[in-house]
């Protein structure tokens, strides 16, 4: 195991080469990559009052998709420090772009781990929205273009969201003055793991229209939905998932496009971002510069024929 030191500084110059990457395909807004984290969930929640990793438990997760061991929640959920406002400083200080950072949300914290203190799964969801909250508005201090919840449990739970997931969400984003986001997926595609695609996008998107966050990152690409959803969210910023977050597959920019300008019937244009369905974190860095490009060429063929 490296010395912190060692570590922190090959985090660093990690950060950096995800930076260039996206800078070098093109993007509009860039992240850190989460070079820093080994599970996107577990990086902020090891850190936060109440959760203890030293034993272990098994948790059905993902609406029976899959049993992992998972940290518990063995206390009040308060946040005492800052967790990430350094990621942030260092991300912002590595680029002249504007800057999305991202933060678990209260439904795939709830579904990721043991509750072995609040025996209420909405309960649970409000304390970890109130806490990740504090850590938002400390991230808000340094003004990047957006915050971004990560929802994929929502896609699997959709009873869920709206019994408790969307007020759980609107505690997220309460007081934050940048833009905010929530994202949805089906989950990382995974060699041996079913993802069965359920109909469930359009209860959620409807929603999400009443939430109180400003843009909706949505798996359109790797689900093959109908972008006909996009009718049920008229108010929001649509960060509009056209390329599948797989190396198994290499899409056309042309192909990609179209499916843009589709997307772009059922929402005003202005308020539609290309993105890939979801993080690149399991492909290497050649293909994620590969789908970043098609990406990119596809939002300036789509850009083009508007």
């Amino acid at each position: 195991m490296l010395p912190e030191k060692l570590l922190s500084a090959a985090q660093d110059d990690a950060t950096i080469i995800a930076i260039n990457l996206q800078e070098k395909a093109g993007l509009d807004i860039i992240t850190d990559g989460e070079q820093r984290r080994k599970n996107y969930v577990t990086y902020l929640t090891s850190n936060m009052n109440g959760f203890d990793y030293e034993e272990l438990k098994p948790k059905e997760m993902a609406g029976g998709r899959r049993t992992l061991l998972a940290g518990r929640c063995v206390g009040p959920i308060t946040h005492q420090k800052s967790l990430i406002v350094k990621d942030l400083e260092f991300t912002l200080s590595k680029t002249k772009k504007p800057v999305k950072i991202t933060l678990p949300g209260p439904m795939t914290v709830v579904d990721s781990t043991v509750d072995e203190f609040y025996g209420n799964e909405r309960e649970m969801a409000f304390a970890w929205a109130r806490a990740i909250n504090q850590e938002a508005k400390l991230l808000d201090k340094l003004k990047p273009e957006v915050i971004q919840f990560d929802e994929p449990r929502f896609s699997r739970l959709p009873n869920k969201v709206e019994e408790w997931g969307i007020e759980a969400l609107n505690i997220c984003v309460r007081g934050i003055q940048c833009k905010t986001a929530v994202h949805v997926c089906y989950g990382y595609p995974q060699p041996g793991l079913s993802r069965p695609i359920n109909n469930s996008y359009g209860t959620i998107i409807s929603l999400l229209e009443k939430s109180n966050v400003d843009q909706l990152a949505l798996e359109f690409a790797g689900a093959n939905l109908d972008p006909s959803y996009l009718k049920n969210c008229p108010s929001k910023t649509v960060i509009f998932g056209c390329v599948f977050n797989s190396a198994e597959v290499m899409e056309d920019p042309k192909e990609v496009a179209a499916q843009l300008l589709k997307a772009s019937e059922y929402i005003d244009p202005l308020r539609l971002q290309a993105a890939p369905d979801c993080g690149l974190v399991m492909m290497n860095d050649a293909d994620a510069l590969k789908k970043l490009n098609i990406l990119v060429d596809a939002a300036k063929l789509a850009r083009q024929q508007i």
